[in-house]
């Protein structure tokens, strides 16, 4: 007697995705989690621009001189990526942190690069969109322009200047809890932008100001992202004060990623 057994048909194993394509995925409902309160969304990206209309628009000597409009354009570009890299990961990534799913996720294979990936990804979206009304307002209601020679130097430049400030967010979203992540990402953000010549230019700082300023990540994005668009010249050591705050600000974000790993995973 012989007993008949079923062949069971095996599926190949299906090929693990890249932490790229894991990170872009990432990103993607990231993205669509944000939107889901279009509020938050359109709260971050107005301020820049109202702060052109009440701040820039009615001074004429400023909004009808071309150079002087399109710095100041450039200026309050540069705050709108401080506000939305800060803002949407110096309090995003610590509420995450207080959610259930987010121990699941830390648990999965994928590993930390698929994460950071997306959220960085995500903070370039968001930085980028943040720009369009204030670009559409400085356009319309002032003399500031940009040649297509500039535009695309200018967009590669915005989008360079998100990275130092989502590192910086990302530090704090993985270092406090939310109530102090919210705290001090206001603490952090209006003085960076105020010493670093957003709110006023540098031209009108004192000499101690104006030349702690140039220290800042603020002050030399600014300068780089006027120079790109305007033609006015940053100062000499612009590119190494960003590229040495880039540095500090990933090393921040891998101590506090793995100490706060270490605290909730071991």
């Amino acid at each position: 007697m012989t007993a008949a057994t079923a062949s069971v048909p095996v599926r190949p194993a299906r090929p693990p995705r890249s932490a790229l394509r894991l990170g872009l995925l990432h990103a993607k409902y990231q993205f669509l989690e944000a939107i889901r309160i279009p509020i938050a969304v359109i709260g971050t990206m107005m301020f820049p621009t109202l702060a052109m209309v009440f701040f820039v628009v009615p001074n004429q000597a400023v909004a009808q001189n071309p150079v002087f409009a399109t710095a100041a354009v450039a200026q309050l570009g540069m705050f709108s990526i401080m506000a939305t890299c800060l803002f949407t990961y110096g309090t995003g990534v610590a509420e995450d942190r207080d959610r259930p799913f987010d121990p699941y996720m830390r648990t999965l294979p994928a590993g930390a690069s698929a994460q950071m990936i997306g959220r960085v990804a995500n903070g370039l979206i968001f930085a980028a969109l943040g720009l369009l009304p204030l670009v559409l307002a400085g356009w319309i209601l002032t003399a500031a322009t940009l040649s297509w020679s500039r535009l695309l130097v200018s967009v590669l430049t915005i989008l360079a200047l998100a990275i130092p400030f989502t590192m910086l967010g990302l530090g704090i979203g993985y270092s406090l809890p939310s109530k102090a992540a919210i705290a001090v990402v206001q603490v952090v953000l209006f003085p960076l932008a105020f010493a670093g010549g957003l709110f006023l230019p540098p031209q009108m700082f004192p000499g101690w100001l104006d030349a702690f300023s140039q220290a800042l990540p603020s002050r030399a994005g600014r300068d780089l992202l006027v120079q790109v668009t305007s033609g006015e010249p940053a100062y000499g050591l612009a590119l190494p004060v960003l590229l040495g705050w880039t540095v500090l600000f990933a090393v921040f974000v891998v101590w506090a990623y793995r100490r706060d790993e270490g605290r909730r995973f071991r």
